[in-house]
């Protein structure tokens, strides 16, 4: 009989190294380097057009796909009880629950804005927080824990998360490890143990860094060049050039600028002789390869050259890469949080259901007239999963379950 693997032998984290996420990632930049890393990484997304558009082009279209719950065969209760715990709908539900108070309750949309964060550091994680209603744990709040606050992240040899240690807030504050049963983590690009993951503007981060000194200088160009250079010249005798040199380093133009030589000086400005370096090439370079580090090759169109059909081809690589991103988070809900919600109020039996979204720009809306043509070549049946499909994508209220009661017409005179 053949032995049944159940224990690992092999690691994926070493936990004996000290500083384990330098040598993991193997991070040949100090600067990028964690902790470091963060305050570099906030400032390219915080002080860089570029790299703030190009995280923006990622993040806004997963933030506006419409979010369901998908029943997946689980009770409906069950089903229920999650939905109202995220504030979303349910998929195929033709009459949707009444909408809940909204104040201090779980909001979807706010925990999507920051759980997005995992894009320009790495890595974001929340703490769960419930209350107790009528004998249910009711989820109130995932809690963020922002990346500058975390100071260490405990994990194990299988690299299989363990808890992470924030930073002391007060003096007389008892730092208190998160474990992991209580923790959500978004982590992107997560290779073995490493569970700071990668940021997305990683591979921009040289172009981001040169461009910075390129526009530094092309601003002292124009500065210390687009009006010339005052120049004092003494008059035939006058030894003493200091006071000169001073009148020279203190001109300034302006609406009352103005200046008087003795007899014989002469206080000018030199222009440039010759040709001045430009970096505006070099700036727009560094700034089409921040755009290619994410695919987000359609943002360079307009700059030198492009066209609709390549702007189309771009675009269709690059929801590609949104679908992958948004699959990611509807997989960490679903594992961490729905069938949390689910094990501590019905059992880790009972079936859990899961977190769906809408195809981001992907696919073509079916209009009404498509619908009617595959219906009436009996390729699509009318039943009810359709009929809500319909009044789900055309924006048209569910169906009433009430009878219609209509006025009998008025009889002749």
């Amino acid at each position: 009989m053949v032995a049944v693997p159940q224990t690992e032998i092999g690691y994926a984290q070493n936990t004996g190294l000290s500083n384990w996420w330098m040598t993991l990632d193997d991070e040949p930049t100090p600067e990028l380097q964690w902790p470091r890393s963060v305050g570099v990484y906030d400032a390219m997304r915080s002080q860089d057009a570029q790299c703030a558009s190009v995280l923006r082009a990622v993040a806004f279209p997963v933030r506006r796909t419409p979010w369901r719950i998908d029943p997946a065969g689980a009770r409906d209760d069950v089903v229920r009880l999650v939905a109202e715990d995220l504030g979303l709908p349910i998929a195929g539900d033709g009459q949707p629950a009444a909408p809940v108070r909204t104040r201090d309750r779980f909001s979807w949309a706010e925990h999507l804005r920051l759980a997005l964060l995992m894009l320009p550091f790495g890595h974001m994680f929340f703490e769960q927080v419930y209350r107790i209603e009528a004998g249910r744990a009711r989820l109130r709040k995932l809690a963020p824990r922002l990346p500058r606050t975390i100071e260490d992240i405990k994990v194990a040899p299988d690299g299989g998360l363990i808890s992470i240690i924030q930073h002391s807030a007060r003096a007389d504050h008892v730092q208190r490890p998160i474990p992991v049963d209580r923790l959500v983590a978004y982590v992107h690009d997560r290779e073995g143990g490493n569970w700071l993951g990668r940021s997305l503007l990683r591979p921009a981060y040289k172009h981001w860094l040169i461009k910075d000194r390129l526009l530094r200088v092309d601003a002292q160009t124009i500065e210390r060049n687009g009006m010339g250079i005052p120049v004092y010249e003494g008059a035939e005798g006058e030894a003493d050039l200091g006071p000169g040199l001073a009148m020279a380093k203190a001109w300034r133009s302006g609406e009352s600028a103005g200046s008087a030589t003795p007899n014989g000086a002469k206080l000018r400005l030199a222009g440039v002789e010759g040709s001045l370096p430009t970096a505006l090439p070099s700036i727009r370079y560094h700034d089409e390869q921040i755009g290619r580090a994410v695919l987000a090759h359609f943002l360079n169109l307009g700059t030198q050259t492009g066209s609709w059909a390549l702007g189309t081809t771009f675009a269709d690589f690059f929801t590609l890469s949104l679908q992958t991103l948004a699959q990611q988070i509807a997989d960490t809900v679903t594992q961490h949080v729905i069938e949390d919600i689910v094990d501590l109020n019905f059992g880790e039996t009972e079936p859990a259901p899961r977190l769906v979204f809408d195809e981001i720009g992907s696919r073509q809306a079916a209009t009404a007239q498509a619908i009617k043509m595959l219906a009436d070549a009996g390729i699509l049946l009318p039943d009810r999963s359709l009929e809500e499909a319909a009044r789900q994508q055309f924006g048209l209220p569910p169906k009433d379950s009430r009878p219609t009661t209509t006025t009998p017409p008025a009889e002749d005179a």
